[in-house]
């Protein structure tokens, strides 16, 4: 363990290491220097959700400011929000016009680089793993990278689909691995290895926490048991999801399978395979276990299709064509996802903020709808206040700004999260309005 890790408080049992929640009367997260206070500040985090193939090309839009801030269908979800919001409209990548369609609008989405083409794989580090690979001394997870449906290795138009696939890249050449088990992700957080088993995390370290329990105060009893049931929460519905055959793909027939287990195919019921992603990505911000993490809700060029929506009749791609009433729902479902997020954030206090004020969450695509494919302005929603830093309720407009890159998004949110840099992507300066 790390020496910034060993300074921290965790929950422990057999195979189990749970981190705690921020609490007043405990400075479970380590102190930052000898000068500290004894409840250090909590941590910026930053949250990354994308949705293929962009969205409803007339109901994508926000106009005014703070409570009285409109929002256009797309984005009614998030009306709870409108003062912790950032609408951004016009950045864009110029890389991303090159090449194809989908793939190369996407691959670098995140990085602002170069791709090559001929089916060759090669991007940029993405500015969640830049950011993920200065905590990693931090927190036990450096970053968590979740998906919702599996990557596609195929080839179109001269590009390789898993461009379409992947929004994080730990390396030029190394597309950041997606978790699509819930049960998986939920085991990387709080158990000392990453596979699966049947025991509960929380049965495993309840002495410990009863032990805990005694020695804080009366408000962080009533926060840690909060805490405890999230995480009883979380375990029960992964439970439930595997005894309806969702999530977990082909179970073999027998007892004990003599054959490896294969890979996750679609989920079959989608919407709550995002809501317990949306929980592992809640429960990891809330304990510090990463600060980091990508929540990539679908591919871009997507096969999913969402008959709970009484949408059964097209996948995800040729839907986002129509821009008619049920492509508007499909969208509200993946916005609904931010705003699950924002919700369960919101509500955890930490001091004098809350979880979402100690967070930025960018909401975006790799176009802005699907049935012009257009990249030369991108979907950006930011919701959060970044630490203080970050001032919501507001609209900002760069389609005709002389800097409008999507890499200057980026430098300024990486500056925001404490981490300075020169120059990112294509670009060299941050948007100063953000």
């Amino acid at each position: 363990m790390t020496p910034e890790l060993s300074r921290r408080t965790f929950l422990r049992g057999v195979g189990v290491t749970m981190a705690l929640p921020w609490l007043e009367s405990r400075n479970v997260w380590g102190v930052e220097s000898p000068t500290a206070r004894p409840s250090s500040e909590p941590p910026v985090r930053v949250g990354v959700l994308f949705a293929g193939n962009g969205f409803h090309g007339k109901e994508w839009w926000a106009k005014g400011k703070g409570k009285d801030m409109e929002l256009g269908g797309v984005l009614a979800p998030l009306q709870d929000f409108r003062e912790k919001l950032l609408f951004i409209r016009g950045l864009y990548n110029e890389e991303a016009l090159k090449g194809n369609i989908h793939s190369s609008q996407t691959g670098n989405l995140l990085s602002g680089a170069p791709l090559a083409s001929g089916g060759e794989i090669r991007s940029g580090t993405s500015f969640d793993q830049l950011l993920a690979q200065s905590h990693s001394r931090s927190t036990k997870v450096p970053s968590l990278v979740l998906g919702c449906e599996q990557p596609n290795p195929a080839v179109h138009k001269n590009y390789s689909m898993l461009y379409s696939s992947h929004i994080s890249w730990t390396s030029p050449t190394s597309p950041t691995p997606l978790e699509l088990f819930p049960a998986l992700a939920f085991d990387r957080l709080f158990k000392d290895e990453s596979a699966r088993g049947d025991e509960s995390v929380l049965d495993a370290v309840m002495a410990d926490a009863q032990d805990f329990r005694r020695d804080v105060s009366q408000a962080d009893r009533r926060k840690l048991d909060e805490y405890l049931e999230s995480v009883r929460e979380v375990e029960r519905r992964i439970e439930r999801a595997g005894d309806r055959g969702e999530l977990q793909g082909w179970k073999p027939t027998l007892e004990k399978p003599n054959v490896p287990r294969p890979a996750d195919g679609i989920p079959q019921d989608i919407a709550e395979h995002m809501k317990l992603m949306c929980d592992i990505l809640v429960l990891g911000f809330q304990t510090d276990a990463t600060r980091v993490t990508t929540l990539k809700l679908n591919n871009d060029h997507s096969s999913l299709r969402f008959p709970q929506l009484g949408v059964d009749y097209m996948i995800h791609h040729l839907l986002s064509h129509t821009d008619t009433a049920d492509w508007l729902k499909v969208n509200q479902l993946f916005t609904g996802q931010l705003a699950y997020i924002a919700r369960k954030l919101d509500a955890i206090q930490e001091g004098e903020r809350t979880a979402l004020d100690n967070s930025m969450l960018l909401f975006c695509s790799s176009m802005l709808s699907g049935g012009t494919h257009d990249a030369t302005q991108l979907p950006v929603v930011l919701v959060g206040g970044g630490g203080g830093k970050l001032q919501g309720g507001r609209v900002l407009d760069y389609l005709k700004a002389p800097n409008r890159k999507m890499c200057s998004l980026y430098m300024s949110m990486l500056d925001k999260a404490g981490l300075h840099v020169d120059a990112f992507g294509d670009s060299k300066e941050p948007l100063a309005e953000i």
